[in-house]
């Protein structure tokens, strides 16, 4: 019998050309952005050198992609020809070609798009995960349990675990869309009408055309059909999915332990071997039970079972668990232990710290003070934070001016390694007077930074603030190391926008006196402005402007991704980059090194460093090396021996260097990051603990010190340090932090991060003595806070008015004794004061002593040198860096300082210099200069009141 199909009206061929036209120009708006991506993206790829490594990316995707479409366009064309083919057969219908042909084209746009969405979804995905399992590295390390080498588990695993797990998605959605489809085809072509009507008000409602029985028993028995092979398939997957599953046992949270213990080993690992072979049998009893057609009750058997073997396995885990182990836990889980302190220490890059002995004697003598001057004379008077202030306001210069952050590194300035704050000076568009927030100004003339200013950590002027030895604009310094050829900050942590250099504009370069030093572009970073490049970024920033202004021609580039964070991100996305960069001044310009991670959550047997994240491997393996000026990005492997960079570096050969190929004016730079530090810190404190009986009664835990930082109780974060190792031959540039005994406050060892030279990135570990009870730095702190000339001098300033900062408790090794210095700050009534350094107070034994410099404490403790020239710390500088000397008792008068009244005569004579140096710039023009003298000598004035 011919039944007339559903038709939708009058729908000729135009009408049918007409709807293809609309959907591929749908197609095409809705991939626009997309294709403009990609050309900007192209462009941009092509001029920071890294073509390769984009289209690599792309074509990936597309490798991925394609085939994916493709399969899946002509599985899901066939398997819904097949479906209606078989609705047909049947239900008994006869097809009409015409109306076939105007629903195969609807049907193919249908099956195309969600192809496509699916295809180019699943690629996004999946192309990283293909190309590491094609490109995987041996760890050469195998897991205890299934004998695998790590590569399995960090490589392929994954990837596996993610096609299954899609896999079951997939036959889920398989299903939704058989059943939908059946729905399309019962309206359009309903089955045929018969004499005797059914009863059924559910089904008669639905379809107000279906009357009869048997047409309804022949529906469900199709639709049943499909249904089943769609489950034995469910099935099989699941099984397969059941044996992945006993992998996860190696990530296990159960009990003491993180990884498989004793109830995933003995029991959970059985259960999910069962639940596999159930999973099969289920399958087959699906295939046999269509053939033999007892579906249902075969169906509903075998998922029963599979339910019951799922509550028994669950209940075993918790009765032997609960009842088998706890009860004898340390014996049962000893061996597993074992291997999560293994393979933890081998994941964090522990199992190579070097632990020394360092036998505390504290007997130090004003001779090693003298010897290890390099350490004393590195020791960090000023702080971070309160840096940033002092920079901010004596050498913002302009409200548009910012400092963002303060880093630390280390040069060779006059033949001395020296610990140094510095700070690059950018340009916030934000704190532009509104009124100048023009397109012009934001966009051609406001383009760049400039300059730094760099101050050691160790010295301070009269005044208490950080004494910079390179600042101002234009920039001035007397260190060679410190010298600027291009101090233009293109790219930097605050350039979010685009730009566009070499117009017909000149572009600001700094203020100077009552007007401006200009400046044009003289670099290779930037895309040429050509015609067509305007028209794609007039689109893409959605600023006409880019096309129709008169300011740009032939020579203009825009700069686009001037985020140093965000341009190697986009170059390397599978890396993980530090948050916090750090600059370097070297070889006239200024050279961003941002530190990337490579890190992994699939690391058998290894804790996670954190709640918040389930990583439990991690490396440094990549130091990221930015120019402010070019932009110039270049990538270096700084871990050899990580599997996963190496296969990064396999994957994208062209990307990488060798470490030995960074130029030593950047690589004698080169830090140990704090942020990995800090997560090695974290879990060696635990870990370092070997034996599994110690481990599990948590016998030997550590602790990271309280401090009091700036009126707040926190723990003691890593600090950067210059010192002279014990028994090393000179000091050097470490990353440093102390360790207590869990719940106690006596320290018990200092862990130390190396960086320099052939001793970058090893740990070293000092252990103190059992036997000894070596004050720790919050119980050191205590007595700061305890003394009572302390205790009375802080209530004093704090109740009049002014606030007492208290900087970092600061834990420097000598010879074999520990020696702490905390400088106390000052900050004034006003909202525009900056913090000063006023008193440094040391600890070394039971002496306590609050001076106004450093060297007035060290002799206090230790008594001064024979020779009376020697300078024990010089802390206390004048403009030319050299030693001052504040006399006595007598110190600059602080808030209710009863010992302050008469003023030094160093810091009139400062004050005097200061007012003849502000002179003397105002006369040679230079406005900023002339301001920032004025600033400094308005606060050295409020000593003097």
């Amino acid at each position: 019998m011919k039944i007339k199909s559903f038709s939708f009206g009058k729908f000729n061929v135009r009408q049918a050309g007409l709807l293809i036209v609309v959907a591929a120009i749908g197609m095409v708006i809705a991939f626009f952005g997309t294709i403009m991506n990609f050309v900007v993206d192209l462009a941009w790829f092509r001029e920071v050198g890294y073509t390769d490594t984009f289209l690599k990316m792309v074509f990936s995707k597309l490798t991925v992609g394609i085939p994916i479409f493709i399969f899946f366009y002509i599985f899901l064309t066939l398997y819904l020809k097949i479906i209606k083919k078989k609705y047909y057969d049947k239900m008994g219908i006869i097809p009409d070609p015409d109306s076939d042909k105007r629903s195969g084209r609807i049907k193919s746009i249908a099956v195309a798009v969600v192809s496509v969405l699916f295809a180019f979804s699943i690629s996004g995905i999946f192309w990283m995960d293909i190309l590491k399992f094609m490109n995987s590295t041996a760890f050469g390390v195998k897991d205890p349990l299934f004998d695998r080498d790590i590569s399995f588990y960090v490589f392929k695993l994954p990837l596996i675990n993610n096609l299954f797990a899609l896999a079951l998605n997939a036959l889920i959605s398989l299903m939704i869309i058989t059943v939908v489809y059946f729905a399309v085809l019962i309206s359009q072509d309903p089955p045929p009408k018969e004499e005797h009507n059914i009863h059924d008000d559910n089904i008669r409602d639905m379809y107000p055309e279906m009357r009869n029985r048997e047409s309804v028993n022949k529906l469900v028995e199709l639709g049943l059909s499909i249904v089943i092979t769609i489950g034995v398939v469910f099935f099989m997957v699941l099984a397969l999915r059941n044996v992945l599953s006993t992998y996860e046992l190696l990530y296990s949270s159960r009990g003491a332990i993180f990884g498989a213990g004793y109830t995933d080993v003995k029991v959970a690992l059985w259960v999910y071997r069962i639940k596999a072979v159930v999973s099969l049998l289920i399958a087959g009893a699906l295939l046999f039970g269509r053939k033999k057609g007892d579906m249902k009750k075969l169906a509903l058997g075998g998922v029963s079972v599979l339910v019951i073997v799922t509550l028994i396995g669950t209940g075993a885990e918790m009765a032997v668990q609960n009842f088998i182990v706890s009860p004898d836990e340390l014996s049962k889980e000893r061996p597993y232990i074992q291997n999560t302190i293994k393979y933890t220490n081998l994941a964090y890059g522990l199992d190579d710290v070097e632990i020394r002995d360092f036998p505390v004697d504290q007997n130090l003598t004003v001779d090693d003070i003298i010897n290890n001057k390099e350490t004393i004379t590195n020791i960090s008077l000023n702080d971070y934070r309160p840096t940033k202030e002092a920079f901010n306001q004596l050498q913002g210069l302009r409200g548009y001016y910012s400092f963002n952050d303060v880093d630390i590194d280390r040069y060779v300035i006059d033949g001395k390694l020296t610990q140094v704050f510095l700070s690059i000076r950018e340009i916030d568009k934000d704190k532009l007077e509104a009124n100048a927030r023009t397109w012009i100004n934001t966009k051609l003339k406001y383009t760049h930074g400039y300059g730094a200013t760099v101050a050691p950590v160790n010295q301070l002027n009269p005044s208490g603030q950080p004494n910079m030895i390179l600042k101002n604009v234009p920039v001035s310094t007397n260190a060679e190391a410190l010298t600027l050829t291009k101090p233009q900050v293109y790219f930097g942590e605050l350039t979010n926008d685009y730009v566009i250099v070499n117009t017909n504009e000149m572009e600001f370069d700094y203020p100077k006196g009552d007007s401006n030093e200009m400046t044009k572009y003289e670099g290779a970073g930037g895309i040429e402005l050509n015609l067509f490049n305007r028209s794609l970024f007039a689109t893409r920033e959605r600023d006409l402007k880019i096309l129709i202004s008169g300011g740009i021609n032939s020579d203009s580039k825009i700069l686009i991704n001037r985020n140093i964070k965000t341009r190697v991100q986009k170059v390397a996305p599978f890396i993980r980059f530090d948050e916090d960069p750090y600059a370097v001044i070297a070889d006239g310009r200024i050279h961003y090194i941002i530190d990337g991670y490579t890190a992994t959550n699939f690391y058998p047997y290894s804790e996670p460093f954190s709640d918040k994240s389930n990583t439990n491997y991690i490396r440094n393996s990549v130091k990221a090396v930015v120019d402010s000026y070019d932009g110039t990005i270049d990538f270096y492997i700084s871990d050899e021996t990580d599997p996963i960079i190496e296969t990064y570096s396999k994957i994208f050969p062209d990307l990488f260097k060798e470490m030995s190929e960074m130029p030593e004016f950047v690589r004698s730079h080169i830090r140990y990051p704090q942020f990995l530090f800090d997560i090695q810190a974290q879990m060696y404190a635990t870990y370092h603990m070997n034996n599994p009986d110690v481990f599990y009664n948590r016998e030997d835990k550590w602790d990271i010190p309280i401090e009091t930082y700036q009126g707040e109780t926190v723990p003691m974060e890593s600090l950067y340090f210059t010192f002279k190792l014990p028994k090393e031959e000179k000091a050097e540039f470490v990353l440093s932090i102390p360790y207590t005994p869990k719940q106690k406050q006596n320290m018990t060892a200092f862990l130390v991060g190396r960086n320099d030279g052939e001793f970058y990135g090893d740990l070293v570990l000092y252990s103190f003595p059992k036997d000894k009870s070596i004050i720790g730095p919050q119980q050191m702190e205590a007595r700061f806070s305890n003394n009572d000339v302390i205790s009375k001098d802080l209530s004093l300033w704090d109740s009049r008015g002014s606030q007492v900062l208290r900087g970092h408790i600061l834990t420097i090794p000598i010879e074999s004794s520990i020696l702490y210095v905390e400088p106390l700050y000052i900050r004034a009534d006003s909202e525009s004061a900056i913090p000063e350094v006023k008193r440094i107070i040391v600890g070394y034994n039971d002496k306590v002593v609050m001076e106004e410099t450093l060297d007035k404490a060290l002799e206090k403790i230790f008594g001064k040198p024979e020779d009376s020239q020697e300078v024990l710390a010089g802390s206390v500088v004048d403009d030319e860096g050299n030693p001052v000397e504040i006399p006595g008792d007598s110190g600059a008068a602080l808030p209710g300082d009863q010992t302050g009244i008469s003023a030094p005569s160093d810091t009139i004579a400062y004050a005097n210099q200061l007012y003849e140096e502000a002179q003397e710039a105002l006369r040679n023009g230079s406005l900023s200069e002339y301001e920032a003298k004025i600033n400094e000598l308005g606060e050295v004035l409020k000593q003097l009141k």
